[in-house]
């Protein structure tokens, strides 16, 4: 007789306050590590270190220490209990195994046709981190048919608010070839919306810095997102897998080397993202070598030392042809310089040794000369200068840039210098540029980039020499390019990454989008992307979508919004940037914050300017006047691209109200 399920549920709800019992204990015992080290500088990375398995080590009770079981048949028969961090009782035996440990791989692999040596597959439902329920898969049964998990369904489906959350109960297994790749392997996902690309961006962060901890934990992995909101949208994640080592940017932060105020005109933007900017800078950088007129001359002691001047001319070629950067070149002069010294100084009779050597480099004559050949260089001044000089910039753009291209680069109001000059983030990629030509940008292990689609050629080497010995993750979908310079293709982009070799996988199965809202945007796929597959809805339920012409657009938005706000889960009240100010106004007296403002991620609604909805979903969504939506971006292909994104943010519901007239592509059945 089978025994009674009630039963087994107890059974396992024991399990987990064992567990989580287990784990106050682990996290106790870290605690009261005593340091004990005379150095400083130990006493302070330890006391680091320890602050580290603290955090990883929390436990938050909403959030289950446990969410699935596999009973293994061979080799020993033994269970394990699959969790989002590694938990062990007193004796060290594993009582929750880690996700990303090679055991738990068949929980998300493992099917009847491949069962990879598990017997029954559990999943557990709960209720704010109460365990309610459990389903069991049987994967040695010879029924023709998977059993679908009802669990599984639920968890996706389950209402949200605040910040985005982990999906490691959920993870689907070609999602998890991707997570699982190996930490020298570059990967691509084109991902359409609500295939969970940037979830599985994340947990694969999650799984090299468990994997590869050692190597990672020195070298350093980061998260670039497309903005601040969205990096707090996702700030929750990698925390809640236990890792807190994990660094997040945007692309504007990671070229600010200038303050920046704001974007420039678009199509001078355009043009400065092009990747011949980076030929034009590597001219303007090297033309500031200068060859040698006189000869050197070193006074030490009684005798004077020369260097002719065509030898002098020699030691810059030489290192010129080295392919170094700029910066280590003229770092590197004044030591070839005093070595030539040397030689003489051994030709007469002499025996200097390497001290010798550094104290000739250190001298005046020659530190004066060397910088006379090899001046330093000014990323934002050199930038300055060939934006406010139309000669120097023809000088280096021949060639490369027509003359209305140069024309359209020279600022018609010059700033006083380049400390006041109003840079553009276009402007500060080109600074970085101009750095990583004087000096290497150091590397990273591992680099995630996600919405890549939208990033410029020169954007994208920025954040490519940022993993230029490391490996990356790059997360986006070509249908949601939304800005003028999107890229036109992921060969296109990878090459400006510097990664060709990267294999590229593409998602098309939308676990998250409901079927009849992925069917409506995908409308505009053959507009905005005819090359790629149209995405498909693999959800039970079908969600809902409302169409509504209306006199009052706003007026309508609001009454739809009150009436969603009835039900559990987050709201996202989508308008065109120009109704933003108006939205406001017209939400007098319901709570909301707006997208873009501090804590925006932490409302029951928000208010989504179109162009910051990229990377967001909600379980319900009002969205404002396409067509608005699509007239606020530069040309129609990219405004619809812009509005297929907003369309697809939602995960339940999509309510859409109008008075103007539905963009035609919309309408066509």
């Amino acid at each position: 007789m089978p025994p009674d399920t009630s039963d087994i549920l107890q059974a396992e709800k024991n399990y987990l306050k064992n567990s989580r019992a287990a784990l106050a204990v682990m996290r106790e015992k870290t605690g009261a590590l005593e340091i004990h080290s005379a150095d400083r500088v130990n006493q302070e990375f330890l006391k680091a270190a320890i602050y580290r398995r603290m955090k990883e080590l929390e436990d938050d009770p909403d959030v289950p220490l446990f969410f699935g079981r596999l009973d293994y048949l061979e080799p020993t028969d033994e269970t394990f209990h699959i969790g989002r961090r590694h938990v062990n009782d007193a004796l060290g035996e594993p009582l929750v195994v880690d996700w990303r440990a090679d055991i738990s791989v068949p929980f998300y692999r493992a099917s009847k046709t491949e069962p990879m040596g598990v017997g029954v597959r559990r999943r557990f439902g709960f209720t704010h981190g109460e365990m309610t329920a459990f389903e069991d898969e049987d994967l040695t049964s010879s029924a023709p048919t998977e059993q679908h998990s009802n669990i599984l369904d639920a968890e996706i489906e389950r209402p949200r608010s605040g910040p985005m959350r982990d999906i490691v109960a959920t993870i689907q297994p070609e999602q998890d070839v991707i997570v699982r790749a190996g930490v020298d392997d570059t990967i691509c996902v084109q991902g359409a919306p609500g295939t969970g690309k940037t979830a599985v961006g994340l947990h694969r962060a999650a799984y090299l810095l468990y994997a590869y901890r050692d190597q990672l934990s020195r070298a350093g992995v980061l998260v670039v997102g497309p903005n601040a909101s969205f990096l707090r949208y996702i700030g929750d994640v990698l925390p809640a897998l236990g890792e807190i080592e994990a660094k997040q940017t945007t692309v504007e932060e990671l070229v600010a080397r200038v303050k920046i105020a704001g974007p420039g005109p678009a199509l001078v933007d355009v043009l400065k993202g092009d990747a011949r900017m980076a030929e034009v800078l590597h001219r303007a950088v090297w033309s500031n070598l200068n060859l040698p007129k006189e000869p050197l001359v070193v006074p030490r002691g009684a005798h004077r030392w020369r260097v002719a001047a065509y030898e002098a001319e020699e030691l810059i070629t030489e290192l010129r042809n080295r392919g170094i950067r700029y910066g280590a070149g003229r770092a590197m002069l004044p030591q070839r310089l005093a070595h030539a010294v040397l030689l003489r100084m051994e030709a007469a009779g002499d025996s200097p040794d390497d001290r010798v050597q550094d104290s000739v480099a250190r001298s005046r004559p020659v530190k004066q000369y060397a910088e006379a050949l090899w001046p330093a260089v000014d990323p934002a001044k050199l930038l300055f200068r060939l934006f406010t000089d139309p000669e120097l910039l023809a000088e280096h753009a021949d060639g490369i840039l027509t003359a209305d291209e140069q024309a359209m680069l020279i600022w018609d109001k010059v700033p006083r210098s380049a400390g006041a000059a109003k840079w553009s983030v276009a402007d500060a990629t080109l600074i970085d540029e101009i750095a990583d030509l004087v000096d290497r940008t150091p590397s990273l292990g591992h680099v995630v980039l996600d919405e890549a689609q939208d990033l410029s050629a020169m954007q994208l080497r920025a954040v490519g020499r940022r993993c230029s010995t490391g490996s990356m993750t790059v997360l986006g979908d070509i249908a949601q390019g939304t800005t003028p310079w999107a890229t036109p293709s992921w060969d296109e982009a990878l090459k400006h990454l510097g990664k060709t070799g990267a294999h590229t996988e593409e998602l098309t199965a939308g676990f998250r989008v409901p079927g009849q809202v992925i069917e409506y945007a995908a409308r505009l796929l053959p507009t905005i992307a005819p090359h790629l597959k149209p995405p498909t809805a693999v959800r039970r339920a079908r969600g809902e979508l409302t169409i509504s012409r209306v006199p009052d657009s706003l007026a309508a938005a609001v009454t739809a919004v009150r009436e969603v706000s009835e039900r559990p889960g987050s709201i996202g009240l989508i308008v065109p940037d120009a109704l933003v100010a108006a939205t406001r106004k017209a939400l007098h007296g319901i709570a909301f914050s707006v997208l873009g403002d501090e804590d925006d991620v932490d409302a029951h609604l928000d208010v989504v300017p179109a162009s910051l909805a990229k990377g967001l979903e909600f379980d319900h969504v009002v969205l404002v006047e396409p067509a608005g939506i699509v007239a606020g971006e530069a040309d129609e292909r990219t405004g619809l691209r812009r509005l297929y994104v907003c369309l697809t943010r939602a995960v339940t519901s999509l309510v859409v109200v109008h008075n103007e007239d539905l963009p035609a592509v919309l309408e066509a059945a």
